[in-house]
């Protein structure tokens, strides 16, 4: 068996290498735009974000889904599926990647790739092969997800800034600016630095959050974004929070470095729709309403969507959070706080996982843990009533998304509507 694991890994290996060989010849011939996005928190909305503004102008290939590591930005640059475990698809893909080079079909102007940070040497190893003209990081936060793996978030964010310090002179570099680590990268780089944020040092700023209600129902949000003196009134649909005027904000100033004007900008973010499991607003059984927020967890996401309901009208407020992983030596204290501030809003506090446990706090006025969504699903599905609004959060491992799936009006919907509904993630 373990001659088998080592044979696979030995055969994956390998196969990327082609991948990556094959998307770097694809990208010496075809030189399109391509603008890399980093960061810990709200990379996937970003990249959605920005390739919906720019296609509305440009020919746009952004990364499908969360496709940001060593395989992932390769098959974005290939146009390629990922073949999970399927041998023969791997090797179809090395035979279409080789078709992609010699192709002669058109190819997009502007690459949208998120590229993500796991590991030490992650960063780098995805800049051995591509040079991004625009590099944009999104928030790191104090306690970023994946900080086990790191010497702690100063290592982080080192990491992600070398894709600052990559960018040539004539590049540009969009950094956030209310993310102190992030700001700071401003001294990476030789190339022009554009900032974004809600406070004082932001070039491009976003203020006057409103949440937008439909008889009683939140169904968007606006604010007010300012540039060069001017402003203009920013509208979208299907997802809230006032941290995700982040990833608006972040699509802007790509749209400015881009030479658009603030008209365009407002109408090109009205067509943006998030990607599933980051806030969305689902109807729920028994007239209730549920906040999707099951993609991922790390304590500034999970405290921000916290936020989002504290502003959502409801008769009870339920958040069913998950287990917060890869946070190390953190991983206590970071899911003691999260409760305690979960307590401070909520009606009802659902924990899901081993290190959920911790998020039991003495002021909760209800509390019930369990050790795996299935069970909470099952749970919920009889505890809630109507004028509930449900805010469902946890790590990828935790696999929220079946609460969500469990409680929704319409299940049938859920392919559309859910994350993680692929059959690699049904077997689990």
């Amino acid at each position: 068996r373990i001659r088998i694991k080592t044979m696979t890994a030995i055969f994956k290996k390998i196969i990327f290498i082609i991948l990556r060989l094959e998307a770097a010849l694809v990208l010496r011939r075809h030189r399109p735009l391509i603008i890399g996005i980093t960061g810990s928190v709200g990379k996937t909305s970003t990249k959605e974000t920005i390739g919906t503004l720019l296609a509305q102008f440009y020919s746009v290939r952004k990364s499908p889904k969360s496709y940001n590591n060593e395989i992932g930005v390769p098959l974005t640059v290939l146009d390629l599926p990922n073949a999970w475990h399927s041998t023969s698809g791997w090797l179809a893909n090395i035979f279409m990647g080789a078709v992609r080079i010699i192709s002669r079909a058109p190819y997009p102007e502007i690459l949208v790739l998120e590229m993500g940070v796991d590991r030490p040497g992650d960063i780098s190893a995805l800049l051995s092969w591509i040079k991004p003209d625009i590099a944009v990081v999104m928030p790191i936060g104090s306690v970023p997800v994946h900080v086990e793996y790191f010497s702690g978030p100063d290592d982080i964010a080192r990491e992600k800034g070398k894709l600052v310090a990559s960018v040539p002179p004539a590049g540009h570099v969009v950094l956030n600016s209310d993310d102190e680590r992030v700001y700071n990268m401003r001294k990476l780089s030789e190339a022009a630095v554009i900032t974004y944020g809600t406070g004082k040092n932001a070039v491009v700023r976003g203020f006057g959050y409103h949440l937008l209600l439909r008889s009683g129902i939140p169904y968007g949000f606006s604010f007010k974004l300012e540039y060069d003196w001017k402003t203009m009134p920013i509208k979208v649909e299907g997802f809230i929070g006032a941290h995700n005027m982040t990833a608006l904000l972040a699509a802007a100033s790509v749209g400015i470095v881009r030479g658009l004007n603030l008209i365009e900008i407002a109408e090109g973010l009205s067509h943006v729709k998030s990607p599933p499991g980051r806030l969305n607003v689902i109807e729920g059984k028994k007239k209730t309403l549920l906040i999707d927020d099951s993609y991922n967890a790390s304590p500034l996401a999970t405290r921000a969507a916290i936020e989002v309901l504290a502003s959502v009208p409801a008769k009870r407020k339920i958040t069913a959070l998950g287990d917060m992983l890869e946070l190390g030596k953190y991983t206590v204290e970071e899911h003691k706080k999260l409760g305690t501030y979960a307590a401070e809003i909520a009606d009802v506090v659902i924990a899901v996982g081993m290190r959920a446990k911790f998020m039991e706090s003495s002021n909760a006025k209800y509390f019930k843990w369990f050790s795996n969504s299935d069970e909470a699903a099952r749970f919920l599905a009889d505890f809630i009533e109507e004028g509930d609004v449900i805010l469902i959060k946890g790590s990828q491992g935790v696999r929220m998304e079946k609460i969500v799936h469990a409680l929704m009006a319409s299940p049938e919907q859920a392919e559309n509507l859910l994350v993680r509904q692929e059959k690699y993630w049904k077997k689990f």
